[in-house]
């Protein structure tokens, strides 16, 4: 199959996985709201603050294990494909032990000092519902190296649309547990229900499609194992960084303005985000090509396919930033049953960001095509600590507009930081970036006009 019509069928795939990902983050807060109430919904998203960081992490070693996984198989060298992931399966599964024991260890300090007593929902109730949550975001610790299995055999649209219908599965069940008008544990076990059944499934099938290892069986390697570690611990650093950004800044915001803010704060924050699921769809589309490329040493196509995903993602933040500007407040009341008030000074604020976003955020794949997670784990952690120090000065001085400014510099700091040292990584700057994706994108407009022009001349 060519490279494309691999991106195609990623791109559509893409676009139901995003259409999916945003009803799941959307769909559910109108029903947690009249479920639960604003406040209650507030304390639930700042409890699950535990889980929430898990969710955005492997711990790194299964990133670094599928990325050096998909690299090698895409060499040619299939033997040492096979041993990656041997050893990749042995090092998670310690870390799921290990990020379990401390998970046990961090809600019996917080029990210790009665911070779950402080909460509006129950203590007891919050104890389980927060270690089953633990527990199914430990279980997704092996889908990074899962999801390798269908890069290195270019079934990547297999791969998401599988995805998809695990987030379709998680939606489904969230739903149903809150029309029925169970509480937090229930929910916390419905997610869990479906992660465990999921996963069997996708480790079966991605083993199946790539065929592997009924040549190979793979080993152990101690090499092997000190490499995914010292790349791991990069990794690591990026869910630590998106903590501490994501967390932080709810936190901040639950000290400082209280629990109803939280749920404006991320209430919006969620929806002003909402669109970059539609363009960031492009990012998931591109990176199993992308690194596919890099990985056969094509580095001209590979540096094409960067530059034309950098181009279509901004061009679409674009569109998306004018359709939230003249729409956004209209649809968040509509969203949110006129429950929650926002200020235009905060909205506008919220959704400028996604155009600043939009770039480092496609860079940022650049960094793990090459499995090199060091850096941006670094500029991220800079940038991440800078935002929630800002954000808890300016939601002093200022509430909610201010918390919104101290969120968005994040984005700010790190297209700074982001962009020059991606481009360096592709074999390129920041010139040719914007010079020669101008004409690749000039190029592309006009084989699309010609197709069209033929078309209408044929009939």
């Amino acid at each position: 199959m060519s490279l494309k019509k691999r991106l195609v069928n990623n791109g559509l795939a893409s676009i139901l996985q995003k259409g999916v990902r945003v009803l799941e983050e959307l769909f559910l807060v109108p029903f947690f709201i009249s479920a639960w109430g604003a406040a209650y919904y507030g304390e639930w998203l700042t409890l699950t603050i535990i889980p929430s960081v898990i969710a955005f992490s492997d711990l790194g070693f299964g990133t670094a294990a599928a990325n050096s996984f998909v690299l090698n198989y895409a060499s040619g060298d299939k033997k040492k494909a096979a041993d990656i992931s041997k050893t990749g399966m042995f090092i998670i599964s310690l870390m799921i032990l290990a990020a379990m024991g401390i998970s046990v260890l961090a809600i019996f300090i917080l029990k210790y000092f009665n911070v779950f007593e402080k909460s509006l929902i129950d203590s007891q109730d919050a104890i389980i519902a927060v270690s089953i949550l633990i527990l199914a975001r430990l279980l997704n610790f092996y889908s990074q190296l899962f999801q390798a299995y269908y890069r290195s055999a270019q079934k990547a649209a297999l791969s998401i649309n599988l995805l998809t219908i695990k987030a379709g599965l998680n939606l489904g069940v969230g739903l149903l547990v809150l029309l029925l008008g169970y509480g937090v544990v229930e929910f916390a076990l419905s997610q869990l229900i479906v992660i465990l059944l999921f996963n069997f499934y996708y480790w079966f099938k991605g083993k199946q499609v790539l065929g592997l290892f009924k040549e190979f069986t793979g080993t152990r390697d101690n090499v092997i194992l000190k490499d995914i570690t010292k790349k791991g611990l990069g990794y690591l650093m990026s869910p630590v960084w998106q903590a501490i950004y994501f967390q932080g800044t709810t936190f901040v915001v639950r000290i400082v303005l209280g629990p109803e803010a939280v749920a404006v704060f991320n209430t919006v924050r969620t929806l002003s985000r909402s669109l970059n699921q539609l363009f960031f769809m492009v990012k998931n589309t591109v990176f199993p090509e992308l690194q596919f490329e890099i990985g056969q040493n094509n580095w001209k196509t590979a540096q094409k396919v960067y530059r034309m995903a950098m181009m279509t993602v901004f061009l679409m933040s674009f569109v998306g930033f004018i359709f939230l500007v003249f729409f956004g407040l209209w649809f968040y009341n509509i969203w949110t049953h006129n429950e929650l008030q926002v200020s235009n000074t905060m909205w506008y604020i919220f959704i400028s960001g996604m155009l600043l976003n939009s770039l480092w955020w496609t860079t940022e794949m650049v960094f793990g095509a090459v499995n090199q997670p060091k850096k941006i784990a670094l500029y991220g952690i800079i940038a991440a600590v800078i935002s929630v120090i800002f954000t808890y000065l300016l939601s002093n001085q200022f509430g909610l507009a201010g918390a919104a400014a101290g969120a968005v510099s994040l984005d700010l700091i790190l297209i700074f930081l982001v962009l020059p040292e991606g481009c360096k990584l592709m074999r390129m700057n920041v010139k040719e970036l914007i010079v020669h994706g101008i004409e690749d994108f000039k190029y592309l407009f006009n084989e699309m006009t010609l197709k069209f022009k033929n078309k209408i001349a044929s009939k």
